[in-house]
């Protein structure tokens, strides 16, 4: 099946692409590199409370900026709430229905039910969280009136088919196409509240699925023990990351209409990135039949990422890294284009960079380039060998097309 790289005939509707949004810098650079639709969190009910998320007048400049670029906005509302939580839900669905979110991602059945009365008029997303996995449990979300249901990460192709074809077609089936895996069921998990206190399923987990663990024995606690045959300790909770990119088609034909790449934690270059490949991909895909051009895969290889995989998609497991849990680093961030002034593009420094360096820049709406920054100029307009300052200002003159927005890595 992996090897049918095409969309066959009949599967002509382009999918929607959906993009996280932590905060507003993350939302412009989502927009900007091509989602259709991207997925952020107010400051309650949202399964991410890491990030710095929206208030209440940052969701309705949120919803406002979507609508002027075309994109649609959906909320996460996919927290299990406990009793004393919910006396605030109702104003918080009405707000956003007054803003003009199009759509709430919701876990829980009296967050559902409570969205249908408190925001009618605003579609109703049933989240990962609730663990869909058959047609049985879907067609149920439907009759609850929620117009998608986003499936649980476990499921194989083949049985989001057999969904596909015994619900409504009308009803819209989303998916995850890209980021981090959760080791427990479609993310609903204790193990941050046993060991940090911390309610993962209230957005607060620390991701003790990440950390290195060790064997003691009951008569020497002082004693640690690896797992495995080495001194580097174990991770064996630590799965690896999902990436389809090149499996599009396949998840086109399986009846899959918004792609979601997970990230909501991860910075505006990570997001700006990772859709930046999956807007060219599904284009190509579009077009083209065969392997997607080495180009586009590349550009996933260009964050920091674990070891990939392409999750349960395929059958079996999606594998997992228990020798280590940091993350593959190729390229580092060194700055972004704040646009042209005259002959110059302002720069914002993020890592040191040197004069000679050679870097490869990520731009909205346009392919990468390389390019060698030379002719470089300080807040004062002398010139400079290097850029050592957080967030330095730099004047790099240069003819080149780096629009606001663009990212400039290094190879490491």
């Amino acid at each position: 099946m992996r090897e049918a790289n095409r969309i066959k005939a009949g599967v002509q509707r382009r999918p929607e692409l959906l993009s996280p949004a932590g905060d507003k810098e993350r939302l412009i650079a989502a927009v900007r590199y091509g989602a259709d639709a991207v997925y952020l969190a107010g400051k309650d009910y949202g399964m991410r409370a890491a990030p710095e998320n929206f208030g209440e007048d940052d969701l309705a400049w949120a919803a406002e900026y979507c609508r002027e670029n075309g994109v649609k906005l959906y909320v996460t509302c996919n927290t299990l709430p406990r009793n004393y939580e919910l006396a605030a839900l109702p104003g918080f669905l009405s707000h956003c229905a007054r803003v003009g979110v199009d759509g709430l991602i919701i876990s829980d059945l009296g967050v559902l039910s409570m969205a249908r009365e408190y925001a009618p008029q605003v579609e109703r997303h049933v989240s990962t969280q609730t663990g869909i996995v058959n047609y049985a449990a879907a067609r149920a979300c439907w009759e609850l009136g929620a117009k998608r249901v986003v499936l649980a990460r476990e499921l194989p192709l083949s049985e989001i088919a057999e969904i596909r074809r015994r619900i409504p077609k009308e009803m819209e089936l989303e998916a995850f196409v890209h980021g981090s895996m959760c080791v427990s069921f479609s993310g609903r998990c204790l193990l941050s509240n046993y060991m940090a206190n911390r309610d993962a399923n209230r957005g607060q987990c620390a991701q003790p699925c990440r950390w290195e663990y060790f064997l003691t024995e009951k008569q020497r606690p002082e004693q640690h023990f690896t797992i495995i045959e080495n001194q580097e300790g174990a991770y064996i909770l630590n799965s690896n990351d999902l990436r389809m990119i090149e499996y599009i088609p396949q998840m086109m034909e399986a009846g899959i209409s918004s792609l979601k790449i997970e990230g909501r934690a991860k910075s505006a270059y990570y997001v700006a990135s990772v859709t930046a490949a999956y807007r060219r991909a599904i284009d190509w895909f579009m077009e083209n039949e065969g392997t997607l051009p080495p180009e586009i895969l590349e550009e996933t290889e260009k964050i920091s990422h674990r070891a990939y995989s392409p999750g349960f998609y395929f059958g079996g497991e999606p594998g997992q890294t228990p020798d280590r849990s940091h993350y593959t680093r190729n390229y580092e961030l060194v700055a972004v284009s704040q646009g042209r002034a005259g002959r110059y593009i302002k720069l914002s420094e993020r890592n040191r960079f040197m004069a000679g360096d050679e870097v490869d820049i990520l731009r909205p709406d346009a392919p990468p380039i390389k390019a060698r920054l030379e002719n470089l100029f300080n807040a004062d307009w002398e010139p400079i060998a290097a850029a050592p300052h957080a967030e330095m200002l730099v004047y790099w003159q240069t003819g080149l097309e780096v629009p606001a927005g663009s990212f400039l890595r290094r190879a490491t």
